[in-house]
């Protein structure tokens, strides 16, 4: 590959979007070097604007020719490093394809380009009566380009789904410059192999999504929240397979620990929580609907279960701005293990009966390599984010130890039926532990299948695959 860009490519890339979306300064290539993932910084050599479809497939097509690699960029909030120009080249930011193109009622579809933020989408579509359901944490800032390129989920994939079980049809610029739709604007497609769901979660390695068509739902008009506290983190992880085999679908279910609780209380202001000193963990539950007799139903049925564990006082959330600072806490967990501490954060997700033998183990791996750990994470759908925080480990330890954990905690998710990402994809910062959940055989298989769509290499270079295949 050529990760150097010539004053002869420059001018071509000039050409395409104009001299005010091409960027060169080192302050605009550091600003898309970064996304969320720790302290990496990759800057691309250069970065470029483009604000069609027909102009991303005049950037892939010259870079395809001059074997230039060229690094999808969105709002840069991902986890796992998806959007970094490790290889330099040409950082095709999206900043402009932020338009809500058509909100269809009749059919309950919403067509969408790829930097229109998530929330927006969401109450855009909730004004019309509609509902879209994958809300990630991030959702006030991150776009639904980068939700379909990682295949994020949220608090509501438990009873909705996550983004892949919405997408419908892609616009999709290929490595050699063509344009494609990759499906029909239908719920029901078994119409050769599925080159939709291909696309979603590929993390800009075979394509560059331009348009999104989504399906929606009818909006819930009521719903119920509750936040249970347990005097034992192991039996919170045990209630939540006991809540759906009490026949309740929760429309959220959420874990969060001690340390997790806390940490959130002092980062933001204004929450009037109260944690008991003995207090362990915590489970947020939510279940929605349009008949608050039924809901009410559930939530007894929910309590039945959760009181034969060590639990203190439910709190019910009686008002809309209850509700709201309970979904405040529980979303601005991450960036409160972030202020505390230097941290990794791994996205480990396993069949929800294995919960709390995953948490166990966790704690154990961390006790043996002398590290701590925060997690919290959409219990509901086996999803743990497992925070490993620096706190007082020396900067060796922290380099050799850590690493040795992670991959332990990987080994011990995989041996109980679980996979290394829920949500937040594989990119960078995950790839070598690919060999953990994947053989030899199905490796090649990906790779056989990245080398089709794209036989140069030169889309999103260094995600996803190991080092060593």
């Amino acid at each position: 590959m050529n990760s150097q860009i010539t004053p002869e490519i420059l001018q071509k890339l000039t050409a395409i979007v104009g001299e005010s979306h091409v960027f060169t300064d080192l302050e605009t290539r550091n600003q898309y070097g970064h996304d969320e993932t720790e302290d990496y910084v990759f800057p691309p050599a250069v970065v470029v604007k483009p604000g069609t479809s027909a102009e991303v497939a005049a950037i892939l097509k010259l870079a395809n020719a001059a074997r230039i690699p060229v690094t999808p960029i969105g709002a840069r909030t991902g986890l796992s490093g998806g959007a970094l120009s490790i290889y330099e080249g040409i950082g095709l930011a999206m900043n402009r394809f932020n338009k809500i193109l058509h909100i269809d009622e009749q059919n309950l579809q919403v067509t969408v380009e790829p930097a229109v933020i998530t929330q927006v989408l969401r109450e855009s579509v909730a004004e019309k009566g509609l509902f879209y359901p994958p809300d990630p944490s991030s959702q006030g800032s991150c776009w639904i380009g980068g939700n379909v390129a990682e295949n994020a989920g949220g608090a509501r994939a438990v009873k909705y789904g996550v983004t892949k079980d919405y997408v419908l049809n892609l616009e999709v610029v290929l490595a050699n410059g063509e344009i494609i739709w990759t499906g029909a604007n239908t719920l029901k497609n078994s119409t050769g192999y599925n080159l939709t769901q291909l696309m979603v979660g590929s993390e800009g390695t075979l394509g560059v999504i331009t348009k999104i068509v989504m399906k929606l739902l009818p909006q819930n008009s009521h719903n119920v929240l509750m936040l249970v506290p347990f005097f034992k983190a192991e039996e919170a992880c045990e209630a939540v397979s006991a809540i759906f085999r009490a026949g309740v679908v929760p429309s959220a279910l959420e874990f969060m620990e001690r340390d997790a609780i806390d940490w959130t209380l002092k980062f933001v202001d204004g929450l009037n929580v109260t944690v008991s000193e003995k207090i362990q963990a915590h489970l947020l539950i939510e279940v929605d609907g349009n008949y608050p007799e039924i809901l009410f139903q559930e939530a007894e049925k929910i309590m039945a279960v959760v009181e034969q564990f060590e639990i203190d006082e439910v709190l019910f959330a009686d008002t809309e701005d209850q509700k709201n600072a309970l979904w405040k806490m529980r979303r601005s967990v991450a960036e409160a293990v972030k202020a505390n501490s230097i941290y990794k954060e791994e996205d480990t997700v396993v069949p929800r009966y294995e919960l709390a033998k995953l948490l166990s183990g966790i704690k154990s791996i961390g006790n043996k390599y002398g590290f701590q750990s925060v997690c919290y994470g959409h219990a509901g759908d086996g999803n743990l984010h497992v925070n490993i925080v620096k706190g007082a480990m020396s900067d060796e330890a922290w380099n050799t130890e850590v690493t040795k954990g992670i991959r332990e905690i990987f080994e011990l998710t995989v041996s109980l039926k679980g996979t290394l990402s829920g949500e937040h994809g594989i990119g960078y910062v995950q790839k070598n532990y690919m060999d953990i959940a994947f053989n030899a055989t199905q490796l090649q298989l990906m790779q056989g299948i990245k080398t089709i769509f794209d036989p140069n290499g030169i889309l999103n270079p260094g995600k996803i695959f190991p080092d060593q295949l």
